[in-house]
């Protein structure tokens, strides 16, 4: 398929796992990607994985730099041309536990990271002409934010905040600019490894498709929504969790 044939995407979080994985369907599809992540040698390692400098290039830095946004967003219009995709994957989760013991330092990161970032990116590629080429952005969101989730509580709320931002967006930013967000479940990635090492069987168990995710699962479903074929399909979160809310788990 060739669905992205000619555009440019930025993807951040992208030199492993969901990140990674987004990057190399687009590519698939026929986009030229920018990928960003905070270390140069696994950047390097995932351009060589995407087939060169020809189909991507990668930018090291802080997703919530603005220095470091400007400069993303001017090589890859120098690069490729001008974006018009873009997909907020980086998120961060430094701590596990209950709300009475979080540390409101680390709070202020999580959404500095997971919110804040996703709309900084946004204001800047609007600011390019982003309005003017038409375009489509996906934040990757999570099933915490839809419902409880202890543990990862405050991770979770984040994300709340983060699908609220998508439907603001949409409202604010159609027709010109789609904005949808994906709601994964547990993704078997070196980030989720905590929730399920040692212990896959059991996690799976309550989930209908009785497996986790896979990084594919979810770039498939980004590729369709930054597609033409969801032309029609804004400020929408697309859960994809193996049916694992069904079972009212999480």
């Amino acid at each position: 398929m060739n669905r992205l044939t000619d555009r440019t995407a930025i993807v951040t979080g992208a030199s492993r796992g969901i990140g990674l994985a987004i990057a190399q369907r687009l590519v698939d599809e026929g986009a030229r990607v920018v990928i960003t992540a905070r270390k140069p040698e696994a950047l390097e390692e995932a351009v060589a994985e995407l087939g060169g400098p020809d189909r991507a290039i990668w930018v090291a830095g802080s997703a919530d730099d603005p220095a470091h946004q400007d400069e993303v967003i001017a090589r890859a219009t120098e690069a490729f041309g001008a974006p018009t995709l873009m997909v907020n994957n980086t998120g961060i989760n430094p701590t596990y536990g209950g709300l009475m013991d979080l540390d409101l330092a680390v709070a202020r990161k999580i959404v500095e990271t997971n919110c804040l970032a996703a709309i900084s990116w946004v204001q800047k590629l609007h600011a390019s002409g982003l309005a003017e080429r038409g375009g489509a952005i996906i934040n990757v969101a999570s099933v915490a934010g839809l419902k409880p989730a202890p543990g990862i509580g405050f991770y979770g709320a984040s994300k709340a905040m983060l699908i609220h931002l998508t439907e603001e967006l949409a409202v604010e930013l159609g027709p010109s600019i789609r904005v949808n967000a994906v709601a994964p479940a547990v993704v078997k990635t070196k980030f989720a490894k905590a929730l399920y090492e040692g212990r896959e069987d059991e996690v799976a168990a309550p989930y209908p498709m009785k497996r986790l995710g896979v990084p594919e699962d979810i770039a498939g479903t980004v590729a369709f929504l930054l597609s033409d074929d969801a032309a029609w399909l804004t400020g929408q979160t697309l859960v994809v969790d193996g049916g694992l809310l069904l079972t009212g788990s999480i």
